[in-house]
């Protein structure tokens, strides 16, 4: 399934308890077309003691946010929806409709 954000894209959250923040997507789930967003949606999750952790206790990390709930954001920060066009070698490449921006 193709979907139209990408890990490392920066994204405004349109509707949830963070509308209205942006961030940097670090993760895509593509099964649940969920996507972990940078310093958004944090929760407590409880880690039992290990070699990497001997202590254990509550880590606070990412939760993820449906993409249906993101749109991408070009350079000066606005949000726009996608299209996608052929490039001169054929190739398949996002841009941004409002501004006209590629999306690398």
């Amino acid at each position: 399934m193709k979907l139209h954000i990408k890990k490392g894209d920066t994204v405004k959250v349109l509707a949830g308890e963070y509308k209205g923040k942006s961030g940097r997507v670090l993760g895509i789930q593509v099964e649940k077309q969920r996507a972990t967003v940078e310093g958004l949606n944090m929760i407590k999750k409880h880690v039992k003691p290990s070699a990497e952790n001997p202590e254990g206790g509550i880590v606070e990390k990412e939760g993820t946010i449906h993409i249906s709930n993101l749109m991408l954001t070009g350079a000066d920060g606005s949000a726009s929806r996608i299209t996608r066009v052929k490039d001169a070698e054929g190739k398949s490449v996002r841009k941004l409709i409002k501004t006209g921006e590629e999306i690398k």
